[in-house]
Parts: C-alpha cells; structure tokens; sequence
C-alpha cells in the first residue's frame, strides 16, 4: 500500500491503522511453554522417594536414566546397547535419534554406569536398554505415570512434574553451582544460534562435561541407600 501511496494510486494507507488497532504479537521467545520442572533443590529428596528401593521397576529405571544423563525421554527410551560404549563410559546417540540431527555424546557417571548394569540381565535379547517384557520401546507416558502416581510436584503450582522438566533442573543446578553456560548448553545438546561463533567452536567440552555430570549425579543419587 505505501508504493501505491508514493505513485498517487490511493490517497491513504488503510493498513497503516492496523498496527494501532491491533496487539502486539508476542516474539518466538515469549510463546514458548515451558515445561513443569522439579525445582533443583528438591531433588535429591524427590529421588530418594523414586528411586530408594533395592529393585525398581523399568520406568522408574529409565527416569532415573534420563536424569542422571539430562536427556530428553525420546531418547533415553530409544537407547540402545551398542549406543553405550561400557570400557569408555559413553553414550552416543545418533543424530538420527536426535532433536539437532547431530551426534551427541554423554559422559555417564559411576551412577549411570551402576544402572546400566542393572538393566542387562533384563534384555530379553533386544538391543533396547529400557524395554516393555523385552518386546518394544516404553511408552512416554510410562515416564509420565511414575510422576503422577507419586505426585511429584513442580514449579509451576497445581502441575506435576514432567520428564522433560528434569532438563530445566540440571540446567539451574548447573548455573547455580557455577557451571558456565556453554558448558551445561553442550550438555543439553542444544545448538550455538550465532554461526559465527559455531563455526569456531568445534570442542564439545568432554573432560570437563565428564567431571560436571559425575558431580550432578553425586547430587541427583546422596540420598539413596541402594
């Protein structure tokens, strides 16, 4: 309409008035729905009311997998043994199983380690490490029905805990023990925005993500007597 203006075709701008009229629509940023998180300082206590049983079941298993790993419930459910490398403490996914579409490792701590111990007398012969009677991958609401049924609460009032809220938690844990930023961003897996300094920054931080992930799970599992 202004080129139609600016060449004597209309006399006014009608869409002029719209952005007046109009509200202002909220930036990418503001629309995102953030998912309720255990706060951080809870933790340790919450874990103790999941997890402090001699034998726990595959879903609470796999939960206590993905917060000790800070991954996303797709991909802890997916995982598969010859993802985890044993001798080198490592889980690789493939960029195939993941958000970015890039490999992505995880340092595992003794905690992990212990667990994924625990799962391989019950393989069932599948190459899956969390699995439903050894037949097929857990269902998301498995994750779901572990928080609901123990009420686990979240910061957001009159809402449980969600899986994918753990993330949140290891992440303000970190930025409160004085983790910096880029390094608990690589372990979240979640990509550099500004090309530039992508380009350059090729180091996934590994030694110093093992060490912080060792620290994390000490916190996530010092209440647990088994």
């Amino acid at each position: 309409m202004t080129w139609c203006v600016a060449r004597e075709f209309s006399a006014s701008n009608p869409v002029s008035s719209v952005n007046a009229l109009l509200p202002k629509q909220k930036k990418k940023r503001d629309r995102v729905t953030h998912f309720p998180a255990v706060p951080w300082k809870n933790l340790s206590q919450i874990s103790r009311q999941l997890f402090n049983e001699p034998v726990l079941s595959t879903g609470r298993q796999a939960l206590l997998f993905l917060i000790l790993t800070a991954g996303r419930s797709g991909e802890v459910r997916g995982a598969t043994w010859d993802e985890i490398d044993i001798s080198g403490k490592v889980w690789a996914i493939p960029g195939g199983r993941m958000k970015a579409r890039r490999l992505h490792r995880i340092p595992l701590s003794d905690h992990a380690m212990h667990l994924l111990s625990q799962r391989e007398a019950f393989s069932y012969g599948t190459n899956l490490v969390f699995s439903s009677g050894g037949q097929r991958k857990l269902s998301d609401m498995t994750l779901t029905k572990v928080l609901r049924d123990q009420k686990i609460a979240s910061d957001q009032p009159g809402r449980a805990a969600t899986a994918h809220g753990f993330r949140a938690t290891f992440r303000d844990w970190a930025s409160e023990n004085d983790y910096p930023r880029d390094l608990a961003e690589r372990a979240l897996a979640h990509m550099i925005n500004n090309e530039t300094e992508a380009a350059y920054h090729r180091t996934d931080l590994w030694e110093r993500r093992r060490e912080m992930m060792q620290n994390w799970a000490h916190y996530v599992c010092q209440n647990l007597t088994h």
